[in-house]
Parts: structure tokens; C-alpha cells; sequence
């Protein structure tokens, strides 16, 4: 008879096969086994309502029908090709048309690669070396992007601190730090470096809004400095509406990253601008100084990008993104209701389509305000979560289109139960 193994044990082959017993991404104490429209289950058969979708892709939920159709059409056609073909130039030219800043892309497996060769086009346009980004803001796993991610320590600004082992000093001499939400820092820093070749930025800085005025007020900057203004829409892209955040804002970078929702629930990434500047990926034009060398065996994939053009389809179609609000301001307003009413002090972070809950009374505006008063708090909150059912990460909520009447439901249920549990 076939041994059927259960949670503990998986867990218990993980920690013998994997460093620190995971892959690096997500609670190594959970072994989902599959997932199903907003549901997923664990190794022990347990089902939850997922907040996760997979860090961000899948915001149609798990196993749309339509991109199944679409992905078992193709799998027999080919895999993969190392190759140019129709459904990754039918994707590039789907992601020109919803996408203000992007005149042509270039397609690669992950976000993370996507933010690195940003970092590398935007020097190669410029000339210039120095990259400026802001503290907390996540771009990927490149030595640049590990530079104030996340520092234990305050330092002043612009003093980068690297998040990472492995990464030589020199690359934080070509970083600067900024704080979000901050023009004011931001000029000074471009007033003071005459060698920056753009600013780096996630629009929504993981969940922490721009304040009003805030991503004009870069768009002008980089105009009067001559700098590039590059936006991480790794994770708004798709999400936050169907253009992503340059649409939502009403700002157009010179160069946006693409990734997540991008390829379906498949590895795919992109990174797009005008063709001016993306003339340094062919090197007839620009010659072998000016060329940025840029491959991948997996870019563009077929599989990957009908996937991705299957999901951007079901998105444009009416409604969607009103849905997809609604759930978010329902979520949202379920978690408001329950904590004011136990009179325990919070903030909603974010937009309507992802967000989460800071316990304190302090406004949201950077990486050094948009924390916990008491982390104890939010651990605790998030733990009696997971216990009825929720699974998401303890910092982000992601809504999907998956989501249900009886979904909310049963989550006003388990937030009310994790914030009885904070007393």
C-alpha cells in the first residue's frame, strides 16, 4: 500500500533536504499540498481561505478554467523553446498596450531579475552609476536591491546597510537611502550627487501608500535633475488596476518592472520602457560599449505567457477591478469594525487591493514608521488567524477574485476570534 505522508513528516524531510527546512519564502511549518479557487489545503487535508495567492500571482484565484484551457492547449505545442515565439510576442505587445511607459519589453523569469537589469539598463542609458532607493523597499535579491531592505539598525541617510552576507562593500558606495513619502530628502540627495542614474521606487512601498502628490512630485524631480524615474510594479502591476499603479497614480515612470500576475501563476517577468531606452538590449544600435547583455532559458516561455495572456484577458473584462475593490474594502472594514469596537489601536495600511493591519496609532508614511507598537501583538493576531482557517503572510493581505460571500464570512468570523484574543 502506498505510505501516504503526513504534514509532520514532510516537515521533517524538509528540514533534512532544505536549509533552514524551506525554500527561503514562506513558514517552513506549513506543507500546502494543492490549491483551488480561493481555497488551499495543507498535507493534513486542512482547508484554508488563501490571503497568500502565492505572494501575489494569483489573483484569479488557483486553477482558473480558462487558463488551465489555455495552458493544456499549449503544453502539447511545447514548453519551452530557448526561442522567439507567437504567444510571448502576443504578450509583449498585450503588456505595451495596458501599460503607459512601456514602448517594448524584455522578458525574464523573476521579478528579481526584472529590478536587477532595470538597475543595469538605467546606468547603461545614463552613464551614471549611482541608484537611488528608498529604506524598506523590496526590488528583488540583487546586491543593490539588498541594500536597506530591511535594516536592523538606524543609520542617517543616505548610508545604505546591506541586508545580506556575501555582498562586497563597494556596492553600498553606490546606493543611496532615502526615506518614502520624503521629497524633500530626495532633492537634497540629487542636489548633492551629480552621478545618479535613477530612482528606484515601488509606488505602493510594499503596503505603505504615496502620499498625495508624492509620485508627481518624484516624476518632477527626475525631470529637473535628468535622472530616470524606475517603478518596481512587480507586485501593482495588473493589481492595482489594469495599467497597475501608473494608471492608478496617474505617473509614468521611464522604466517599469512586471512580474507576478504578469505570467498567470507561471515564472515570468518583464521589464518595459520607451524604445529610446530600451535600444541598449540590441547592440546593432547602440554597439558593443552601449549593448546590455541580457539572456534567459526560460524568458518568454509559451507555457508562461499564455498563462499570463489568459489572466490579463479575464481582467480587462467589466467589473473585474470594482470586485476585486470591494472584497478589499470588506476586508478591510470587518478588521476596522472589530478592533475599534475592543478599542485596540491600528492602522489599515495599503490599498483596497492589498493591505494589512498595523497595531498602533501612528500614521504609515515610512519604513521607520510602519510598524507595531508591540510585535508580540501582530504575531499573536496572525496566529489565532491561521488557526481558523486564514492563511496569509503575517505583514500583507492580498484579495483575490476568487474570494466569496462565504468567504468573508467565515474570515469576520476569525477576525473576531484573533481579536478577542488580544484581550
Amino acid at each position: 500500500m502506498l505510505k501516504i505522508n503526513t504534514q509532520s513528516e514532510w516537515i521533517d524531510r524538509a528540514k533534512a533536504a532544505l536549509p533552514a527546512g524551506g525554500f527561503g519564502n514562506f513558514d517552513p511549518g506549513i506543507m500546502i499540498s494543492r490549491g483551488e479557487g480561493s481555497r488551499v489545503w495543507d498535507e493534513d487535508g486542512n482547508e484554508y481561505i488563501d490571503y497568500l495567492i502565492g505572494s501575489g500571482p494569483m489573483l484569479l484565484g488557483h486553477g482558473h478554467p480558462e487558463v488551465l484551457e489555455a495552458v493544456l492547449e499549449q503544453l502539447p505545442k511545447g514548453m519551452t523553446f530557448f526561442a522567439n515565439n507567437s504567444k510571448g510576442v502576443e504578450l509583449a505587445e498585450a503588456i505595451i498596450d495596458a501599460v503607459p511607459c512601456c514602448e517594448q519589453v524584455r522578458f525574464v523569469a523573476s521579478g528579481g531579475e526584472a529590478d536587477m537589469y532595470a538597475i543595469r539598463l538605467a546606468r547603461a542609458y545614463t552613464g551614471r552609476d549611482k541608484i537611488l532607493k528608498f529604506e524598506g523597499g523590496y526590488h528583488g535579491m540583487s546586491a543593490e536591491a539588498q541594500m536597506s531592505l530591511a535594516p536592523s539598525r538606524e543609520v542617517n541617510f543616505p548610508q545604505a546597510v546591506p541586508d545580506s552576507a556575501g555582498i562586497p562593500s563597494g556596492v553600498a558606495e553606490q546606493m543611496l537611502i532615502a526615506p518614502f513619502n520624503d521629497l524633500e530628502a530626495v532633492e537634497t540627495l540629487l542636489n548633492e550627487h551629480d552621478d545618479i542614474a535613477a530612482i528606484m521606487a515601488e509606488p505602493l512601498q510594499r503596503i505603505i501608500p504615496p502620499m498625495p502628490g508624492y509620485l508627481q512630485g518624484l516624476r518632477a524631480l527626475c525631470d529637473k535633475y535628468n535622472v530616470l524615474l524606475v517603478f518596481d510594479e512587480i507586485v501593482t502591476g495588473f493589481r492595482l488596476a489594469y495599467g497597475g499603479a501608473q494608471e492608478r497614480y496617474g505617473v509614468t515612470p521611464d522604466i517599469c518592472t512586471l512580474g507576478k500576475i504578469t505570467g498567470g501563476g507561471f515564472p515570468l517577468a518583464a521589464l518595459g520602457a520607451s524604445a529610446d531606452i530600451m535600444k541598449h538590449f540590441d547592440k546593432s544600435q547602440v554597439g558593443e560599449a552601449g549593448w546590455l547583455m541580457q539572456l534567459g532559458t526560460l524568458s518568454g516561455n509559451p507555457v508562461a505567457s499564455v498563462a499570463g495572456l489568459k489572466t490579463m484577458e479575464i481582467l480587462q473584462r467589466e467589473g473585474t477591478y470594482d470586485q476585486l475593490r470591494a472584497t478589499g474594502a470588506a476586508l478591510q472594514q470587518m478588521q476596522v469594525d472589530e478592533l475599534t469596537k475592543a478599542g485596540i489601536p491600528h492602522q489599515i495600511c495599503g490599498d483596497e487591493t492589498l493591505f494589512d493591519v498595523y497595531f498602533t496609532a501612528n500614521p504609515c508614511r515610512d519604513y521607520r514608521s510602519a510598524r507595531h507598537d508591540d510585535p508580540k501583538r501582530n504575531t499573536l493576531y496572525n496566529d489565532v488567524l491561521r488557526e481558523n482557517w486564514i492563511f496569509k503572510s503575517p505583514g500583507k493581505l492580498y484579495p483575490s477574485l476568487a474570494v466569496t460571500e462565504a468567504d468573508l464570512e467565515q474570515t469576520r468570523e476569525a477576525v473576531k476570534r484573533a481579536v478577542a484574543a488580544l484581550g
